[in-house]
């Protein structure tokens, strides 16, 4: 029986490997999408597209890791169905509460992480994403020029065009600007300019052997004029300082400032752990499988227990944070009613007779 265990862990684990690639793949895609965009766009930098999305990988682990568990478990256990392998372990007068042990001896040590991540390395990875976020916002108008993207100011007077950037030397090459000053549009066009920052702290743009543009073509006023140095000055932005979001707190300050909105982030935070560990268990009961029937069922059902169960988790936390229920209730009201389900389907599997056999 040892042996078997030992045997059926490694398949949870080796299960549980493969389910958590393909998630994590999948939130590493969608996030890489979404940071490329944010980077084109000029709001980030490229280089700091895999910062963020470092950090914004980090935070959702506890919710990967929790579905990983569920999963790993599930489709273990269902294989089994398929190959017949239970009707052994029935037949050696071995009940289906008897796989309850195995499942908690892999679950136990992967629900002290996410615990680890809910509640400790999630915030932090929060708090340094929005801190990189803030850096990024405060950057000045020319750091957030993306080569080959036009891209206007702050104030909306000025819009710049940059084809090729140089890091090293901050050097720019085929630099346009469009500005208006007293209601009138300057175009400056040059071949290359450079970064500069003066012994004051100003920066500017230089551009050089450029030409300048002012007025309406065809008007009186229109002029044209050549430089070999133009030097603009570049505004630079005050530093915001952002308030704290609720996820991105340390749990000790949620605790220590009970706040509505930081009872319902703790309810979510504690929530995480006890749900993966119920949804491990509920995995057993779900995971059966006729192999003389269609299979597809339990996994629809299974699916579904697992949506219901994390709507229901956020919906208890947004009643929280509005102050509609207690945070007692909203944390432990969900818990014990998936106990009360894993309950109900235990009792389905193990009595033949049961009233849930006609709602096969």
């Amino acid at each position: 029986m040892k042996i078997f265990r030992q045997s059926l862990v490694r398949e949870f684990a080796a299960t549980a490997v493969a389910a958590f690639i393909v998630l994590l793949g999948i939130t590493v895609t969608t996030q890489l999408v979404r940071f490329l965009g944010l980077a084109a766009g000029g709001s980030i930098t490229f280089s700091g597209v895999f910062a963020l999305l470092a950090f914004t990988s980090f935070s959702y682990l506890p919710v990967l890791l929790s579905l990983t568990l569920f999963i790993a478990v599930l489709m273990s256990l269902s294989r089994c169905y398929r190959d017949s392998e239970m009707i052994v372990w029935f037949s050696s007068g071995l009940s289906l509460t008897a796989w309850i042990r195995p499942v908690l001896s892999f679950a136990l040590p992967i629900v002290i992480l996410i615990a680890l991540l809910s509640l400790v390395l999630s915030p932090w990875a929060i708090t340094k994403s929005d801190e990189f976020r803030g850096y990024m916002d405060n950057r000045d108008d020319i750091s957030q020029v993306t080569p080959g993207v036009f891209r206007e100011s702050r104030h909306n007077e000025r819009v710049f065009f940059v084809e090729n950037v140089s890091e090293g030397d901050n050097m720019v090459a085929n630099v346009f600007v469009s500005s208006t000053q007293h209601s009138q549009t300057g175009v400056m066009v040059a071949k290359r300019g450079f970064l500069e920052t003066a012994d004051n702290g100003d920066r500017f743009l230089v551009l050089l052997n450029g030409r300048r543009y002012e007025g309406l073509p065809g008007s009186a006023e229109y002029k044209v004029s050549e430089f070999e140095r133009y030097a603009m000055r570049i505004d630079v932005r005050e530093a915001r300082a952002s308030t704290p979001s609720a996820k991105s707190l340390p749990t000790l300050d949620l605790l220590n400032h009970p706040s509505p909105i930081h009872r319902g982030e703790l309810a979510w935070r504690l929530g995480l752990p006890l749900s993966a560990l119920i949804l491990a268990l509920l995995a057993i009961p779900l995971s059966f499988v006729n192999p003389r029937a269609g299979r597809s069922l339990n996994l629809v059902l299974a699916i579904l227990v697992y949506m219901i169960y994390n709507n229901v988790l956020s919906i208890g936390q947004a009643w929280i944070a509005q102050q509609r229920i207690s945070l007692p209730v909203g944390l432990w009201g969900v818990h014990a009613a998936m106990l009360l389900m894993l309950a109900m389907l235990f009792f389905r599997r193990l009595t033949p007779f049961s009233l849930f056999r006609y709602f096969k």
